[in-house]
C-alpha cells in the first residue's frame, strides 16, 4: 500500500479539524448533509459530463493506483538484469535470451526483447516501444485530468452551496437568533469544496503524474538497454549508460557496487 496517500488524507483532516477546534467551532458543524451533497454529488456530475464514459470507468481503477505501490522493476534491478543478458549476448549470442524473453514478467520488456531476438531492426524496436510509450502517456494523463478537473469544480461549487445557503438564511431575517447559525452553515459548503478540491483532488492528479513519469523514465531505461543488448555493447558500457537514469546518490551506489565486484576474486 502506498502509504503517503493514506499520511497525507489523515494529515489533512486532522489539520482541519484540529484548526477549527481551536478556533472555537464544534466539529458537528461539518454535518451539513445539503453542503456535502452539493460538493460531492455536483463535483461527481461535473466530472461525468467533462469527461467520456470510457474514461470515467477507470476511475475505480485510478482510486487503486493512488493506493497501492507500484510493482514495476526497480532501475536498478533493471541495469543489472540488462548486463546479464549483454555477458549472455556477447558469450552466447542474441538467441541465448529467447527463452529468457518468455519469462519476463513486464509485458513491455518482454515484448521488447522478443523483438531484438527476432532480428528486427534497432529504429523500428525503438519506433514500436516509443509509440507504446506515448500511448500509455496518453492514458495517464486522462486519468490524471479526471482529479485536476475535480479539484477545480470542487472549490467553485463551495461558493455555490454558500450562495445556497445564504438564500436560505436570508429569506428569514426575522429570526435573527438562527440567522448567525445559518449564515456560519452556508459557508460549510466552502470549507468541504476547498478542501476536497486541494487536499484531495489536486494531489491526487499530481501523484498519478509523478507515477505516470516515473512508468515512462523506466520503459525508456529498458528501451535503451533493449538496443544496448542488441548492439553488442559490453555489460559495462550498458551500465553506465542507464545509470545515467539514476538520481545521484543511487548512481554512486551502483558505481561502488561495481567496483566490488571487479576486484572481487572468482
Amino acid at each position: 500500500m502506498d502509504r503517503t496517500t493514506l499520511i497525507g488524507i489523515i494529515l489533512g483532516i486532522v489539520a482541519v479539524g484540529v484548526g477549527m477546534i481551536l478556533k472555537g467551532v464544534h466539529l458537528s458543524a461539518l454535518i451539513n448533509p445539503a453542503a456535502i451533497l452539493i460538493i460531492l454529488l455536483g463535483t461527481a456530475a461535473s466530472v461525468i459530463i467533462a469527461f467520456p464514459t470510457h474514461e470515467i470507468k477507470k476511475v475505480p481503477k485510478l482510486f487503486g493506483i493512488l493506493f497501492k505501490e507500484s510493482n514495476h522493476m526497480q532501475p536498478k534491478d533493471v541495469i543489472k538484469l540488462f548486463t546479464d543478458w549483454a555477458q549472455t549476448a556477447r558469450k552466447e549470442g542474441l538467441l541465448a535470451l529467447e527463452a529468457q524473453a518468455n519469462e519476463i514478467e513486464d509485458p513491455f520488456l518482454r515484448n521488447g526483447l522478443s523483438l531484438a531476438v527476432d532480428g528486427q531492426s534497432a529504429d523500428y524496436i525503438r519506433d514500436v516501444l516509443n509509440e507504446e510509450i506515448e500511448a500509455m502517456e496518453e492514458r495517464h494523463q486522462a486519468g490524471a485530468a479526471i482529479f485536476t478537473q475535480a479539484g477545480t469544480y470542487a472549490p467553485t461549487l463551495g461558493v455555490l452551496g454558500a450562495v445556497v445557503g445564504l438564500i436560505a438564511a436570508l429569506s428569514n431575517m426575522e429570526n435573527t437568533d438562527e440567522l448567525g447559525k445559518a449564515i456560519a452553515a452556508a459557508f460549510v459548503a466552502t470549507l468541504l469544496g476547498i478542501f476536497t478540491g486541494y487536499v484531495l483532488w489536486h494531489p491526487f492528479a499530481n501523484k498519478l503524474k509523478r507515477k505516470s513519469k516515473q512508468e515512462v523514465q523506466l520503459k525508456l531505461m529498458m528501451v535503451e538497454g533493449i538496443l544496448s543488448v542488441l548492439e553488442g555493447e559490453s555489460p559495462r558500457t550498458i551500465e553506465q549508460k542507464l545509470a545515467s537514469y539514476l538520481p545521484a546518490n543511487e548512481r554512486k551506489e551502483l558505481q561502488e557496487e561495481s567496483v566490488v565486484k571487479q576486484y572481487e576474486p572468482a
